[in-house]
């Protein structure tokens, strides 16, 4: 059950010039209270859009409340903006079903042997549904995000696409946003970059929310992620200490707990082998983990589940095809063959390191996210050598 808690308040002083578009066009604005989010309010209203603001109350931290009191700092940011503007401003409180969701879907892979990639699942099922859902509950045409990305339309098709500021694009994380939610989006970042997008705020008069540090990747860890397992995985028993093993299945130490780990580390394995040593493999089931020398990384081919693909006779056809195995990561030339269980194989032109199950695959073409899949178990890649 959602929880809405809302302000409707009135600005005083000069309403923005409504100059581009119909002053009708109400859009609903994610607003985490920081920098971004606070200039896209600013550019919609400049716009002539009405921008009504939501924020999502997901998880409590003890970083959230500097200031004392019960409400978090981010939802009172965005509640002040909101009132410097004029805008409605909603609080959806979704504690409960975020950590039955995202959190145990969070816990649960690290437990499987994955390494989870909880803004991808996040963005679907949490942030990009609950704006449609409120949108039209609130008569809000649009829906819009400060997540730096654009969008094109092709033969029926919304694609997103890629954006200017290459450090900070986050088209990786939005793969899984269906078409009907995307028609509505927009991203008035998405064609700036970082240092621009503070230069606006400054620029009229909003230095506090100019000077605002970005957020973190995972919104609901402080610290290291191996903590955050400790204080929520249940049943302290499932992570249990097991063996590291050589490829050829020789015991050379004892690990600490499979979720600890993560394919391609090299730092904080605890063990000394007389030369670089990095996790291969996890085996969830048998509680080991594979180490080797970094060549055993990699590979030319991989497997990938679940696919998501906007159009598929340009994904499988187009020459022009990349992919992206993590976030910023370098796109690298691929082809890809779907099998007759449903996933992907995925076979790139020059040599990928520490493909990691549970991490995305993106496929662009160009700057044009054309689909997405999760990276899988690798298990049995070699009868497609």
């Amino acid at each position: 059950m959602l929880i809405f808690a809302s302000t409707s308040v009135t600005m005083s002083g000069t309403i923005p010039h409504m100059h581009t578009v119909s002053t009708h066009k109400r859009v609903l604005v994610a607003m985490s209270g920081g920098t971004d989010s606070s200039a896209v309010c600013l550019m919609l209203r400049e716009a002539g859009y009405i921008p009504v603001g939501m924020t999502m109350r997901v998880f409590d931290l003890p970083s959230h409340f500097s200031h004392g009191g019960d409400t978090p700092d981010f939802i009172v940011r965005a509640q002040r903006l909101a009132c410097q503007l004029g805008m409605d401003h909603h609080v959806l409180d979704v504690r409960k079903s975020f950590k039955n969701g995202i959190i145990h879907y969070f816990l649960e892979e690290y437990m499987a042997g994955r390494t989870p990639n909880p803004c991808v699942l996040c963005n679907r099922d949490f942030k990009f549904r609950l704006l449609a859902e409120t949108a039209d509950r609130l008569d809000c045409s649009f829906v819009a995000t400060g997540h730096y990305v654009q969008t094109c339309e092709k033969e029926g098709k919304t694609y997103l696409l890629t954006g200017i500021d290459e450090t900070k694009d986050q088209s990786y994380f939005l793969w899984r946003v269906p078409q009907s939610t995307l028609r509505r989006c927009l991203f008035p970042l998405g064609g700036m970059h970082k240092s621009e997008v503070r230069a606006y705020l400054e620029a009229r008069g909003f230095r506090e929310n100019a000077r605002q540090r970005d957020s973190m990747e995972v919104c609901f860890i402080d610290n290291d992620y191996r903590d955050f397992l400790r204080a929520n995985v249940s049943d302290s028993s499932r992570i249990r200490e097991g063996r590291f093993v050589s490829e050829d299945g020789k015991t050379l130490g004892t690990h600490k707990g499979i979720p600890f780990y993560t394919t391609g580390q090299r730092k904080g394995i605890g063990i000394a082998l007389g030369k670089p040593t990095y996790v291969l493999r996890l085996n969830a089931e048998k509680n080991t983990i594979v180490l080797g020398p970094a060549e055993s990384l990699f590979t030319q081919r991989f497997l990938a589940a679940d696919p998501v693909i906007v159009d598929t006779d340009s994904f499988f056809r187009s020459r022009e095809l990349s992919v992206r195995i993590r976030y910023h990561s370098r796109p690298v030339s691929c082809r890809v063959i779907i099998l007759e269980d449903g996933r992907l194989l995925v076979e790139t032109a020059e040599v990928v390191s520490a493909v990691t199950p549970g991490q995305s695959a993106v496929f662009y073409i160009g700057p044009r996210l054309v689909g997405g899949a999760v990276i899988c178990s690798q298990k049995g890649i070699g009868a497609f050598s």
